[in-house]
């Protein structure tokens, strides 16, 4: 297979492989980024705090949104919900939230307006999805994803910035928009 037809159409491949993430200080590979926040349930809490001590150890400030001990009897929205909310508002310039396969807690950060959160487990979408979409939480599988992916994709995530091409743009304000019209009636 082609290099081309593994990244997708209309990229090139230097431009792909370039966004991997610069080994060094933080400042090196997230811009202006330092306010992270992550959030897990039972499901991710082991995988919430590696990765809340690896970014602790970058120079990030980190903001735990819980859980601060794994409680099997919790719920991802317990969690994840304020997250969402801190990133909306600006209270945090990026978030990780982590749940058993991530799936669950993608789906309620969703519902947060002004919140673009994806499972990744790859890392063509860990910085497409910020390049393009800009994706600003990043969700993790803790029973999926292993430690050391997991790090390396949320590295890329940090580092990718969002483009603000004017189709990029533009479909953003197309979600904006539904996020702030009540649901019709479909016949």
């Amino acid at each position: 297979m082609s290099e081309k037809s593994q990244i997708g159409p209309e990229r090139s491949a230097s431009s792909t492989f370039s966004k991997r993430p610069v080994e060094g200080h933080p400042a090196e590979w997230t811009g202006k980024l330092r306010h992270i926040g992550v959030a897990a349930d039972h499901g991710g809490y082991e995988l919430k705090e590696y990765l809340a001590g690896k970014l602790r150890e970058s120079g990030f400030a980190v903001v735990d949104f819980g859980d601060g001990r794994p409680n099997k009897d919790d719920d991802y929205p317990t969690f994840i919900v304020p997250l969402a909310r801190a990133v909306a508002a600006g209270r945090v310039q990026r978030g990780v939230g982590v749940c058993g396969s991530g799936v669950g807690a993608s789906v309620c950060a969703n519902k947060v307006a002004g919140v673009r959160a994806c499972l990744i487990h790859e890392s063509f979408s860990a910085h497409q999805g910020v390049e393009d979409d800009d994706l600003n939480l990043i969700c993790f599988g803790g029973q999926v994803v292993g430690h050391a992916l997991a790090w390396e994709l949320l590295r890329t995530f940090l580092a990718a910035q969002f483009t603000g091409a004017e189709r990029h743009r533009r479909r953003l304000a197309e979600v904006a928009d539904l996020e702030s019209k009540p649901q019709k009636e479909v016949s």
